[in-house]
């Protein structure tokens, strides 16, 4: 390329030169912007995609320790009560260095002598606190067996011990040799404060004893009938009380395969009836349902978002292993088309179950909508509505319904009065629409068939001048109907 002309003056070739050096540094500065404007808004992108990931909750663990008279019974080495606070105390000391988790302590049994009974003899020795493990030990340490033993009575004022907070998971660990002493019963107490969502499902850990058959109905128990179990038991507790558990949800196709995907679901505490989770179920990269992270201490309630909606309830998780959830959701599509009428867009087809009244979606003509397989029944909101009876859903298939393309009917009225529009058929007349008074004009659009207009004018105080008008609507044609 020739940049300069023969005979051109050398200030002008030196003004050229700075000319497109100028033109090439704006080019360069336009590129570096435009690529850093890119570079920008991908990691913005990016960063918008990952997970939502809420703060981690603090898990709040209220001991509620057994200090009455029988926990001075000789167990192996030493007394139970002196066993049992040596055991715990070293727990505490590994649980204290554990972020996101708080602690308080419970005694019943250890303000008044037994005899006579106290069934009120319980208290929040050390309320919930950060780093309060020391205050534990030194309470512990401090006090001594003397009294009777009202379980059902400590259980129920544990329920003000846990101050209102959000992002918490409140937890009871009761530790005991004895069972109710009192009359009352755990069993519901703790179904009550389950149910309220106060507490998840409480740990018993039953010292020297077999409690199986009285606190199975109050939470998890643990059997410590020997020393060595007693270690074991809260290690497992506090294991499950602080980690969270794998599971994965397989929403079987018609083949038993785990294929279906891409719906939401909402995971319900069973007791409570409270929401916890919300997920969009996934396929992982290897094409198999991707693990989520769950409470081990709560049953669910498992609510897929299908149409209809599928529930697995009273949902167990098993610490230390990973679970599967298996519901079965075979699905297939349906498509309402209306050929090339766009007037027919806007008309909603209600959606029911065969046989059962439950609206289960509204679709739009020209929608493609996924539905559990099965039979149907549709309704669509033309003028007269259009009903279709049985309409099969497939597995992975899609099932499409043609609507009939109506035809227009244009009622002319001079005058403002009332009217009707009957459908003729079966040898009988229905009432399928009614005139709008205000108008002097209207257009409609009917499916093809034998119709009546009645009118009469508005001011008209005589039946007799009742206005008839027959007439019949082809698909895409327009038929003027004129009452003058």
């Amino acid at each position: 390329m020739q940049f300069f002309r023969k005979g051109e003056p050398f200030r002008e070739k030196i003004h050229l030169i700075r000319t497109i050096m100028m033109g090439y540094r704006r080019f360069f500065r336009f590129l570096v912007i435009t690529v850093l404007f890119w570079s920008g808004s991908t990691l913005v992108w990016s960063q918008n995609q990952k997970p939502n990931t809420p703060p981690p909750s603090t898990t709040r663990i209220l001991f509620i320790f057994d200090a009455s008279q029988s926990m001075y019974g000789r167990w192996q080495s030493d007394t139970k009560f002196n066993i049992a606070k040596k055991i715990m105390s070293e727990w505490l000391d590994s649980i204290s260095v554990i972020p996101n988790v708080e602690l308080a302590l419970r005694l019943y049994g250890h303000q008044r002598t037994f005899p006579p009974q106290d069934c009120t003899d319980t208290k929040l020795e050390v309320p919930f606190a950060p780093g309060n493990a020391s205050k534990i030990k030194a309470k512990l340490r401090a006090i001594e067996p003397r009294g009777t033993t009202p379980l059902a009575y400590a259980l129920e004022q544990a329920a003000n011990d846990f101050p209102p907070r959000e992002n918490c998971r409140n937890v009871i660990v009761l530790i005991t040799d004895g069972i109710e002493e009192c009359g009352g019963d755990p069993c519901a107490v703790s179904t009550l404060l389950q149910s309220k969502g106060i507490i998840l499902k409480p740990f018993i850990i039953a010292i020297g004893n077999d409690f199986n058959q009285a606190f199975g109905c109050v939470g998890t128990y643990f059997d410590a009938t020997v020393e060595s179990n007693f270690r074991h038991a809260l290690q497992i507790v506090i294991t499950q009380a602080l980690n969270p558990t794998t599971a994965q949800v397989n929403l079987f196709d018609s083949k038993g395969i785990p294929n279906e995907t891409d719906v939401a679901m909402t995971f319900y505490n069973a007791l409570s009836g409270k929401a916890i989770y919300q997920f969009i179920h996934t396929l992982n990269y290897r094409g198999v349902p991707d693990t989520l992270m769950l409470d081990p201490l709560i049953t669910y309630k498992l609510v897929v978002h299908t149409i209809p909606a599928i529930t697995v309830d009273s949902i167990r998780i098993v610490s230390g292993k990973h679970n599967n959830i298996n519901a079965n959701a075979p699905q297939g599509y349906l498509l309402l088309k209306a050929g090339t009428n766009n007037q027919l867009r806007n008309i909603p087809c209600i959606v029911k179950q065969k046989g059962k009244s439950e609206i289960l979606n509204v679709q739009q003509i020209g929608e493609r909508k996924k539905y559990l397989t099965g039979k149907y029944q549709l309704e669509l909101l033309t003028i007269p509505r259009l009903k279709v009876d049985s309409v099969e859903i497939k597995q992975s298939h899609t099932t499409t319904v043609e609507i009939p393309e109506p035809g227009i009917a244009v009622l002319r009225k001079q005058f403002q009065g009332v009217g009707s529009l009957l459908l003729f058929e079966n040898n009988q007349y229905r009432l399928v629409y009614d005139l709008n008074e205000g108008l002097n004009q209207e257009v409609l659009y009917l499916q093809p068939g034998s119709y009546c207009a009645v009118f009469r004018l508005k001011n008209s105080k005589t039946t007799l001048f009742s206005i008839e008008k027959k007439f019949t609507i082809e698909s895409g044609k327009t038929t003027d109907v004129s009452f003058f």
